[in-house]
């Protein structure tokens, strides 16, 4: 079969130049749908996948040229929706995922779809199989309806801006960034241009855009979910997860993509540590009975005033569902334990890549990167600057490893769950962000407050962030909950029942 891609540069309507829907008359309403909706609506034949695919296709079309979230739309979406609806029609069973479309931001593998990182250097690489929790989510029944656009090559955590796309838009307030570098994925779901989400995320790029777009983003724990086929930035810290509109849709995406991965050996240390499934989780009453304690080293971390406030609300809210909430935790050395934790690693986590998914030998180093160049400037500078670096910036005698065997990352954590047992503690919470978005035009100078990078990214600890409210000029902010390893459990409990008892989460206003 001929396959044709489409590449969204400047303007929204290439999006769709050579990808037609087949359904003219679509009354699906996608905002806010959930996998469990979805799923009821199949079942009682209220529409099907081809209906809903062709919905989001046009809701695409209508608004993504207003936020600039997605690089690449599927065109074989609608014949995936009918094989999926025409396998329901046969078994009357439904999978996981079942007809559900997602949105794929692009540094991870999708066979016969482009996987660019947002670079000039892979523009044109079309990778012959799939990132293995890609695989996941297609065995599961997913529909990959589109690619998102990303801060590029992952690296920056403030702005979402590529040679690929160009910049992607908060789509709560236009005059402002997303976060990155999941910053595509996290507009395109926040303004329901797909059901689910995946990112990734180095030191913020699942947490930070969830919290500036009003999402669910989970950031597991190292080794539960596998890293194999996706673009790395530092694959010591890399981790790929969900990014949902509901702590319930994003548990459904932990349940398809954890476990063991042969080509990712972290992924070894999660056997035994994975329940049945993580639905069972979702507790209305889960704060009930438990014990959280206030991170104050971050969420003292000269905080906006008016997130500040939001955060003295989450803490009152926790109570009030039932939570006992320690309201200063403060770790032995904790200052000292978080320095010097970052190695540079990017050169020779992208080269291995480059040989073994790329295998060009004009595309097989650092330099090649380089020499292709890139729109972004920011991507230049970066890329410069790990010409030259590697490893540890300072002590560079101590070997960079993963979270079980660095040295450094495991002292910080036995320092954190020390102090978390020394006080009881099921979990801990901080403000994801202590300030607001920045502006689109200003985003280096504005970047403050991102707490994201100080904790999970080194130690391996999970760390989930849901909605908090909004601050004024409609900007969201995120309440973040850091648990002990594979405590996903618990987090789901906690993140759930704060979600309901509050309900945050509110759509942008996309008319």
């Amino acid at each position: 079969m001929k396959r044709t891609f489409v590449i969204a540069m400047t303007a929204a309507a290439l999006l769709f130049s050579n990808c037609e829907t087949t359904n003219k008359e679509v009354t699906v309403d996608v905002n806010e749908l959930t996998v469990a909706e979805v799923h009821k609506a199949y079942k009682t034949k209220t529409y099907n996948a081809e209906k809903l695919v062709s919905a989001y296709l046009e809701r695409i079309r209508k608004y993504n040229g207003r936020i600039n979230a997605l690089t690449t739309i599927n065109p074989e979406a609608l014949d995936r929706a009918k094989e999926l609806d025409a396998e329901f029609k046969r078994t009357g069973k439904l999978r996981p995922l079942h007809g559900i479309p997602i949105i794929v931001k692009d540094n991870f593998n999708t066979k016969g779809l482009p996987t660019t990182a947002g670079s000039n250097a892979l523009k044109d690489f079309i990778p012959a199989e799939n990132a293995f929790m890609v695989q996941r989510m297609l065995d599961a029944g997913a529909i990959i309806i589109a690619k998102s656009n990303m801060a590029e090559w992952a690296f920056s955590p403030m702005h979402t801006e590529s040679s690929t796309a160009g910049t992607t838009r908060n789509p709560y307030n236009l005059e402002y960034v997303p976060a990155g570098s999941s910053g595509g994925t996290a507009a395109a779901i926040a303004a329901n241009l797909g059901l689910l989400g995946l990112g990734t995320d180095t030191g913020n790029s699942i947490r930070g855009p969830s919290s500036h777009n009003s999402l669910v983003g989970f950031r597991s724990t190292m080794g539960l979910t596998s890293r194999s086929g996706i673009i790395p930035l530092y694959l010591r810290n890399d981790v790929a997860g969900p990014m949902c509109r509901t702590v319930e849709d994003a548990a459904r995406v932990l349940e398809v993509v954890a476990g063991f991965d042969p080509k990712d050996p972290l992924t070894e240390r999660s056997k035994g540590k994975i329940p049945e499934n993580y639905s069972q989780f979702l507790q209305k009453d889960g704060l009930k009975g438990a014990r959280i304690g206030v991170l104050t080293e971050l969420s003292d971390d000269d905080p906006d005033p008016e997130v500040r406030a939001l955060f003295e609300k989450a803490v009152e809210d926790l109570r009030n569902l039932g939570a006992e909430v320690v309201e200063r935790v403060d770790v032995s050395d904790f200052g000292e334990l978080r320095k010097n934790q970052w190695c540079d690693e990017f050169r020779k986590d992208v080269e291995s890549y480059l040989r073994e998914y790329v295998k060009k030998d004009s595309m097989s180093t650092l330099e090649d990167i380089i020499n292709v160049g890139s729109k972004s400037k920011y991507s230049e500078e970066s890329l410069e600057y790990f010409r030259t670096h590697s490893g540890r910036e300072k002590n560079p005698e101590i070997e960079c490893r993963d979270a079980y065997a660095d040295e450094k990352r495991i002292a910080f954590r036995e320092a954190i769950e020390k102090r978390m047992d020394e006080l009881k503690l099921d979990a801990v919470i901080y403000p994801t962000w202590n300030n607001k978005p920045a502006k689109n035009d200003n985003f280096e100078k504005g970047y403050k407050g991102d707490n994201n990078q100080v904790v999970a990214p080194h130690t391996g600890q999970p760390a989930f962030t849901v909605p908090m409210g909004f601050t004024t000029g409609n900007l969201p902010a995120g309440l973040q909950f850091l648990g002990r390893m594979y405590s996903e459990p618990t987090l789901i409990k906690f993140a759930y029942a704060y979600e309901q008892g509050t309900k945050h989460r509110v759509p942008p206003r996309m008319e």
